[in-house]
């Protein structure tokens, strides 16, 4: 299908995807378009396609890239279609981050209601929806964020927030979570004070980097990287026309600025989700 781009989501993996950092996990050939996901409207179908009609608003993810432009081609496999409750911007905000969260927290770490959850570092486009797919989940959620982004985090439903700019997160709990969500890059020390955090038994789920527990505590430790799957991503799109999971952007910048965006995420100065317009 020919998809009219009403824009694209950025994630902190497209400076890895242009820096060739991402290679080993998606391998890609030159040239690349950047971008992995977006949301737009069907202007063209070819044949055999039964599901979409022209003037359809669809989403998704695009691995192979291609999404920051005015157009794309993707299979109809790839495509679903994007929430009525929201403006078709918006929903380019969902699919990298949506996944991700849901599969860290419904297929690595199980959740289950009454688990009490620590997501570091909540205040991103995943901990966007970590936080509130964890709540839906009945979970007891304590999250990591820094000034710029508490107070969103806190309206997402955390229940306990903790200011990682000025304690560690261990030092803040008043007693271990059953589980660690991890989605910031986190040097060997502060991997090692995050399992801390963990009751004797627990887990952690990390989306950056590999976390080892410490020997004989009985922690787990899982580290992913998020594959596409077009069915989550309609499961979490019923959820969100449903109310029970929102979507925030926290900025709106013209395809143009695309080079601008990569120095700013580069030198930390971005924070929430942020999404272009052609």
């Amino acid at each position: 299908m020919l998809v009219r781009v009403a824009a694209a989501g950025f994630n902190p993996s497209d400076v890895g995807f242009r820096a060739g950092m991402m290679q080993g996990f998606v391998p890609h050939d030159l040239p690349f378009t950047l971008g992995s996901e977006a949301a737009g409207t069907v202007v063209r179908t070819g044949d055999g396609v039964e599901h979409f009609k022209i003037g359809d608003h669809v989403v998704g993810r695009l691995d192979e890239g291609g999404a920051a432009a005015d157009y794309l081609t993707a299979t109809a496999a790839r495509l679903v279609h994007a929430p009525s409750t929201l403006p078709i911007a918006h929903a380019a905000a969902i699919p990298v981050a949506g996944l991700t969260a849901w599969q860290g927290l419904f297929e690595h770490a199980r959740i289950e209601p009454g688990t009490r959850i620590l997501i570091n570092g909540a205040g991103g486009g995943v901990g966007m929806f970590a936080v509130q797919l964890a709540r839906h989940a009945g979970a007891h959620v304590i999250a990591t964020a820094g000034p710029r982004s508490a107070e969103r985090v806190r309206a997402y439903g955390a229940e306990q927030l903790i200011d990682y700019t000025r304690v560690p997160p261990h030092q803040a709990l008043d007693r271990p979570v059953d589980l660690v969500f991890n989605l910031v890059p986190i040097p060997p020390d502060a991997a090692e004070a995050l399992c801390r955090a963990v009751r004797p038994g627990g887990s952690i789920v990390s989306i950056t980097v590999p976390v080892k527990p410490p020997a004989g505590t009985g922690v787990t430790a899982t580290h992913f990287v998020a594959r596409n799957d077009p069915a989550q991503l309609a499961e979490l799109i019923t959820l969100i026309d449903g109310g029970m999971v929102r979507v925030d952007i926290t900025a709106a910048r013209p395809l143009t600025e695309l080079p601008a965006l990569h120095r700013d995420a580069e030198a930390g100065h971005t924070s929430g989700k942020t999404i272009l317009i052609p």
